[in-house]
């Protein structure tokens, strides 16, 4: 019993310190780690929340760009820091739930590393065209591409992208056969459907919507599971052929596992502030994305279906790290 009582001495003294850092967080600026190069989507958007998170916090959120191999360098960085509340994460769809499938070995397990703050957003691909294939309907091009197996090409900004899963789902679910055209890039792969070098892609709708407006490109069908506000007259790749067609890209806020719930909360409370800005979105929406600003419970839940959802499309299409 004696020592019984000596540990919860210990324990109480070694927690007390945690306990009063929580209740005066934040005390120092924020590090926003952003596993992307300055400049990219992920990168935009983190600024965005940064801003008006800084004013949510009462105090500096600092954005720090870790890109490469796949977002994996700076997820990593993230995943090894002090689960203090000082270092928070821009986790996404590539970095947590495509690349720990793709890669060997990538330096963290994104459900055990990490604890979800809240989901911020998700966005989602359109099914774009060259006006050079003599289709308007998503079920014409499944027509099409039947007829031709291995003759449409598809562009993607790169093996493993979130537009190559988007379309490796599409070839699985349409029973098409189409010849995949990895780019360096979501810039170099509109330049190759704007071409024709690529004939098809499914890229973010706010990265081909310019192209469609001008008749440079056609937007067959959207990936979301119900039309989106801003376009409503655009179909569901699910409603124009392909039934239980969805996939989606997204974004949160992560921190080190271990970080203190009361740090979590403080977060929390900061973030749907920060998001529920009408400024905010705006940005959202000028993107093509969806507000979401889950509890963090409901990201933890999210996370671990995109982790297992994934893996199995990266799998079954048999992709490979470059």
């Amino acid at each position: 019993m004696k020592r019984f009582l000596t540990w919860c001495v210990v324990a109480a003294s070694c927690c007390a310190p945690l306990a009063a850092a929580a209740q005066t967080y934040p005390g120092k600026p924020v590090r926003f780690i952003v596993p992307w190069t300055a400049g990219s989507g992920t990168d935009l958007m983190a600024r965005a929340l940064a801003q008006k998170l800084t004013e949510a916090l009462g105090q500096q959120v600092v954005v720090d760009n870790r890109g490469g191999a796949g977002a994996t360098i700076g997820t990593e960085a993230a995943a090894k820091s002090p689960p203090d509340g000082y270092t928070i994460y821009m986790g996404g769809s590539v970095s947590m739930s495509i690349s720990p499938a793709l890669y060997r070995k990538v330096g963290y397990d994104p459900v055990r590393d990490f604890a979800p703050v809240s989901l911020i957003s998700q966005f989602y691909n359109a099914l774009s065209l060259h006006p050079s294939i003599p289709v308007r309907t998503v079920r014409e091009l499944i027509a099409f591409g039947r007829a031709r197996p291995g003759e449409l090409l598809m562009g993607s900004a790169g093996n493993g992208s979130t537009s190559h899963l988007a379309g490796e789902l599409f070839k699985k679910l349409a029973r098409v056969n189409m010849i995949h055209v990895p780019y360096k890039g979501g810039g170099q792969l509109v330049v190759g459907v704007l071409s024709g070098e690529s004939h098809l892609s499914f890229s973010p709708v706010s990265t081909s919507l310019a192209h469609v407006k001008t008749g440079k490109l056609r937007m067959l069908g959207v990936s979301s599971a119900r039309r989106l506000a801003a376009l409503p007259d655009l179909p569901t790749i699910a409603e124009a052929g392909v039934p239980g067609y969805e996939f989606s890209g997204w974004q949160g806020v992560l921190v080190p596992a271990e970080t203190p719930q009361e740090v979590v909360a403080r977060l929390h409370a900061g973030i749907l502030k920060a998001i529920g800005t009408q400024e905010f979105k705006d940005y959202l929406f000028r993107e093509g994305s969806e507000l979401v600003g889950s509890t963090a419970t409901e990201f933890a839940a999210f996370l671990r279906n995109e982790v297992a959802k994934n893996a199995e499309l990266v799998r079954s299409a048999g992709i490979r790290a470059e």
